[in-house]
This record gives C-alpha cells, structure tokens and sequence, in this order.
C-alpha cells in the first residue's frame, strides 16, 4: 500500500477515533513554538473557519514553491520538537501494516507471524490488517521498541516531508490539532505567505 493511500486510512480512522491529549513540556529558547497538546486541541477548534479558508488559498499556490516551503518549515520545527516527549501519534493513531511489514516485525521479535498476528493484529471489514491497541503495542516510554523495523505509515508521518503538500491538505489539516510538527508548520506557513487573518483566533 502506498503511503499517501495509508495518510488518507488514517484520516478515515482519525474521523471515527477521539483525540487525545497528552500533555508534556519542552524547554526550547523559541518562544513560538507551542508544544502542549491541549493548547493544540483547543486551537485546532478555534481556527477551524480559518483553516478552511486557508486550505483553499494552498490550492492556488504554486506546488514547487510550497513543497519547498514547508519542507524548510518542517526541517526549522522539528529540530526543535522532540517526538519522544510527545508521542501522540504512537498513542492516538492505528496504523496499517502490510504482510511484508508484519512479517520482518515478526522475524525481529522472533515470533512466529501466526503468534505476531494472533497478538498485534486485527482485521477490518475491509481486509486491511490494522494494529489491535492504542496506544501501540510497541510504545514504551514514549520511544519505539521496534524502530528500525518500523511501520511505513511511522516512518513517514507527519510526512511533510514529501512532495506534493497541497494534494495532502486534509490529512494535514486532520493531524492539525494532533501532531504539534503540523500545527506549528502550519501556523508558519500563514505568516510566510502572508495569509490574510493569519492572526485571528490567537
């Protein structure tokens, strides 16, 4: 399954499953940077009109220049978020495995794929093969127990990274309120552009 497919999985699962917040501090010398969750939440519901106008304003901008800009976003705010004390995604989100990747998390736990499955795994009405437990299984400590052999849906998330951000906006727009990388991309990415009213709601 390909990972914009798997983004859009999460969105279905992200529309029927709560939100959330957990809470935690980072001590950070930019002073613009929110990391609390629950001001995250209550932001992401403060800004939803706003956010809806700023989603139609991203489709007329230009694909090149705003890949570019959020990928230099994204490189300025998540070296300063630290994913280990956050972890929200790892507690809030289910996640997609294929049989390629249950079967070399498998091998590395040295379990056999029926136990693995019998375990870990659940299936939708839709075939998928989803993880059975939130938070996951193999968060311990707010770190992953299994990182190199990660899912592919954990190693790209919030996949920002990737290009084509505008063909993405309602997956982006759905973790808003959920990964503080996004929100705080996001929230640069008005001033950056000069978004009208990218102020209101603060």
């Amino acid at each position: 399954m390909h990972i914009v497919d798997k983004l859009y999985l999460f969105i279905i699962l992200a529309t029927i499953l709560p939100i959330r917040p957990y809470f935690y501090n980072i001590q950070t010398q930019k002073h613009d940077i929110i990391t609390s969750l629950s001001v995250i939440s209550e932001q992401s519901l403060a800004h939803f009109d706003q956010n809806e106008r700023f989603k139609t304003y991203l489709k007329h901008v230009e694909i090149s220049d705003l890949d570019q800009k959020v990928q230099e976003l994204n490189h300025e705010v998540s070296t300063i978020i630290d994913c280990q004390q956050c972890g929200n995604c790892c507690k809030t989100l289910m996640i997609v495995v294929t049989d390629e990747e249950a079967d070399r998390v498998s091998i590395g736990l040295e379990k056999s794929r029926t136990a693995f499955d019998l375990q870990y795994l659940e299936k939708g009405s839709n075939g998928l093969m989803l993880m059975n437990s939130m938070p996951c299984s193999f968060l311990n400590d707010n770190s992953c127990t299994i990182y190199e052999n990660r899912f592919e849906g954990c190693r790209e998330f919030p996949a920002l990274h990737l290009p084509d951000f505008n063909k993405r906006l309602f997956a982006h727009f759905m973790h808003y309120g959920r990964c503080p990388i996004i929100f705080n991309v996001i929230e640069r990415l008005k001033i950056e552009l000069n978004f009208e009213n990218c102020n209101e709601s603060r």
